[in-house]
């Protein structure tokens, strides 16, 4: 049954282990920038659906890091009706979990076919249950390295409420390495959003006064995200970056998270990923160099599964696709 955003973040709050991309706060982000959210339970499981209209016509649903709480089966029903009754033409899940080597070709329910994931497949995850002391220890040599001379060469790493402050180191960001940046707007919302549900924080690094990098950090239950980073093109020998990710580290751990995501490096097994990225600055490559010397482990994702309840429309989508005339993140 559908039921308030009150009550779905009730639901979610009571399991820690559930995606944050499935807390009620990211469906109130995203419907403010073209989605409309919708959540559905029944006794143990439930489902935070976006729902997008795209051109000529067409209308997707996707689940995000879902469902929370039991098993998809139970689910299923209710969520075929309600797709059926928004007349979506196929739902797209990415299930909240991880590959491994028993379940690297795991099924979904009958009738859903593998698909193109939205969110990044690999990722690092830091462990943050050992003290301080030894997390640290499990990182690179000159990860450490850097962390402490960002210390002894002044930065600071304050917590923030100043959106403004990042998004204009957002902007030379983007402009150094080539990649497009959401709006100002878009970040903002992402921060008061989450900020009420006390899930998000904004930390800035400094030197004398001169803003050098900032990262935006997310947090349900066990897990902390770093979705968002920035930094500008002063004082870079300073290694803002490094002394930031470990102070965003230290809090989530104090907020009682268990694992910090660092959230997207190549789709590539670790050997290649190792062999590589001396060598390759495209893409993802460039933050797997600076992300694998945190010391955390390398992850992928269970991928994404579409249900498609219009072949015809769905052919016509993937033709589309191809000539990359959409844009479904």
């Amino acid at each position: 049954m559908l039921i308030s955003l009150f009550d779905w973040n009730k639901f979610v709050e009571a399991n820690s282990e559930a995606h944050v991309m499935q807390h009620g706060a990211w469906g109130e982000f995203k419907s403010l920038f073209g989605w409309s959210a919708y959540r559905i339970t029944n006794s143990d499981s439930g489902a935070q659906i976006l729902i997008r209209d795209l051109p000529l016509g067409f209308r997707f649903a996707y689940i995000p890091k879902g469902p929370v709480g039991g098993n998809l089966n139970y689910l299923l029903p209710e969520l075929h009706d309600f797709c059926k009754k928004k007349k979506v033409f196929f739902l797209r899940i990415e299930p909240n979990g991880w590959e491994s080597n028993s379940n690297q070709n795991q099924e979904m329910p009958e009738g859903f076919i593998r698909s193109e994931a939205i969110q990044p497949r690999r990722t690092i995850v830091v462990d943050l249950r050992p003290d301080e002391e030894e997390v640290l220890e499990k990182m690179k040599q000159k990860t450490r390295y850097n962390i402490r001379l960002a210390i002894k060469k002044e930065v600071i790493v304050d917590r923030s409420r100043d959106v403004n402050k990042f998004y204009e180191l957002l902007l030379k960001t983007g402009e150094r390495d080539q990649f497009g940046i959401h709006s100002l707007n878009y970040y903002q919302n992402a921060y008061d959003i989450f900020s009420k549900y006390h899930s998000c924080e904004l930390f800035l690094a400094s030197y004398q006064g001169i803003q050098l990098a900032g990262i935006m950090v997310f947090l349900h239950g066990s897990r902390a995200w770093y979705f968002y980073g920035a930094s500008s093109n002063q004082e870079r020998d300073r290694m803002p970056t490094y002394l930031l990710q470990w102070e965003a580290m230290c809090w989530s751990k104090k907020m009682g998270c268990q694992e910090y995501d660092l959230w997207g490096v190549p789709d590539e097994d670790e050997s290649t990923l190792e062999k590589d990225f001396a060598c390759r600055s495209d893409g993802l490559w460039g933050v797997y160099r600076f992300k694998r010397g945190f010391g955390g482990q390398l992850y992928r994702s269970l991928g994404a599964w579409d249900y498609i309840y219009s072949p015809l429309r769905y052919r016509i989508f993937q033709l589309i696709l191809k000539m990359r005339k959409i844009q479904l993140a």
